[in-house]
């Protein structure tokens, strides 16, 4: 499978170049309180690294040889990311995740159609059983566009994340392969 581009009819992922790298610290760093930051796991704090580290730390991570990150991108301009994680890979445990940096590609289906393509490639680039995601209670874009892919409730971890003093439940979601194929094939 061609790892360079995955092309969908709203987004292209595609990987990460070096050129890129500016481009994707200004997106995630460039901003003392991003918006974006809001919605993603907003409990832990964005801790802000300047570009040198930034870049030492990617460089490395686009040129290995698994694509675990990928850029999101509508017309040439990069709108957020894709990847993934090893929860435990001796068991083949694997959870994606997707951050639309731009709030104004939020709402319109570009999250949906790239978490789409980002599972369908993981699924066709892994032997894993299943994709998982993890967000909160306080998401619910995240929980709607993860339902609508077909991923189901497989923990709720209540009132574990504190954000603004308030309480909120640590989500996991999950689809299979079988099931995956089932809807998608």
């Amino acid at each position: 499978m061609n790892m360079e581009f995955i092309i969908g009819n709203k987004v292209k992922l595609r990987k990460i170049k070096e050129d890129d790298l500016k481009i994707l610290w200004q997106l995630i760093y460039g901003v003392v309180n991003p918006e974006w930051k809001k919605w993603d796991a907003p409990y832990f704090p964005l801790n802000h690294i300047d570009y040198e580290t930034f870049y030492k730390r990617e460089i490395k991570e686009i040129n290995g040889e698994e694509v675990r990150w990928m850029a999101i991108d509508v017309d040439g301009e990069i709108i957020g990311t894709v990847s993934f994680y090893w929860e435990h890979q001796p068991s083949n445990w694997l959870e994606a995740g997707i951050v639309i940096y731009n709030p104004k590609y939020w709402n319109g289906g570009y999250g949906t159609e790239a978490l789409k393509l980002w599972v369908d490639t993981i699924f066709k680039t892994k032997d894993v059983p299943r994709v998982g995601i993890t967000t909160w209670s306080g998401n619910d874009r995240m929980m709607k566009v993860a339902e609508k892919l077909g991923l189901q409730l497989e923990g709720r971890m209540r009132k574990c994340r504190q954000y603004n003093g308030e309480y909120y439940d640590s989500i996991r979601m999950g689809i299979l392969r079988e099931e995956w194929e089932e809807i998608y094939t």
